[in-house]
């Protein structure tokens, strides 16, 4: 179940948890944790009790690739975001979503879906990057001052960028003016575009509320998991969303809520 009904307790109205500079408008739009910061400890917790991301099956039915153990092994911690939101009716649910993908795994029942098409992805994206893999172990072959070496990192690189604009292509991102656009298209600045943005819980919650009629209260973001590499992620910490990625299409994604 994507929607999880909720009665609202606490807000924390004068704490930020996602902002960013709207392409379409030129303003700062944001989004307050208001009154996701209980149902967010609540997944925390529900998260170090079950160890698991598939609440919503059967023990015999349980995937292993969906275990926490995953977070504490090489591949480190994640983050993890829950949205309060209030459907047309007036009543209000938690949406919940992980960034990225979960061990290779993009959808999880009872999570958010990313904002593209996973099966079109899949489709689109794996001769390419099976291509661009097999000219990796290649490079790896070849003498390191090798000519033919460093044509081939240059091919490889030319390779990846093309097929990074392609996938840039296939998210669709929405606001709450009705409005859905390519990403390249909802990015504020001139900046080249960061590997992985749209894929942070932040943008997968607002993506989901705008395209179903949903209006966010708030919005809650905490890390869980081996701290990252850069160490600027800790376990059961929370983090407003991210400016240098993610907040570049937040502020596109934000436009229109103060309205309603």
């Amino acid at each position: 179940m994507i929607l999880e009904p909720i009665k609202l307790t606490g807000e924390h109205d004068h704490l930020t948890s996602c902002r960013g500079m709207c392409v379409r408008c030129g303003r700062e739009h944001l989004l307050p944790v208001g009154p996701s910061h209980s149902p967010a400890l609540s997944l925390f917790r529900r998260l170090e009790q079950e160890g698991r991301l598939d609440f919503n099956v059967p023990d015999n039915e349980i995937d292993p690739r969906l275990s926490t153990e995953y977070l504490y092994g090489p591949a480190r911690g994640q983050m993890f975001g829950v949205l309060v939101v209030r459907d047309q009716a007036g009543d209000t649910f938690v949406l919940k979503a992980f960034s990225g993908q979960y061990n290779s795994i993009w959808q999880v029942d009872g999570w958010v879906d990313p904002l593209l098409d996973v099966l079109r992805f899949k489709r689109d994206t794996f001769e390419e990057e099976r291509h661009i893999k097999q000219m990796g172990r290649e490079i790896a072959g070849l003498p390191s001052d090798s000519p033919a070496r460093q044509q081939l990192i240059h091919k490889r690189k030319k390779a990846s960028q093309v097929l990074m604009q392609e996938i840039h292509a296939m998210f669709r991102v929405s606001n709450f003016r009705g409005e859905c656009v390519p990403l390249p298209l909802a990015v504020f600045g001139k900046e080249g575009i960061p590997t992985g943005t749209g894929d942070c819980c932040a943008p997968k919650l607002l993506g989901y509320a705008a395209a179903n009629g949903l209006t966010p209260l708030g919005l809650t973001e905490f890390y869980f998991g081996k701290t990252n590499r850069s160490e600027t992620k800790q376990h059961g910490e929370f983090y407003p969303s991210c400016l240098h990625k993610c907040g570049r299409i937040l502020g596109y994604m934000l436009c229109g809520l103060e309205e309603q």
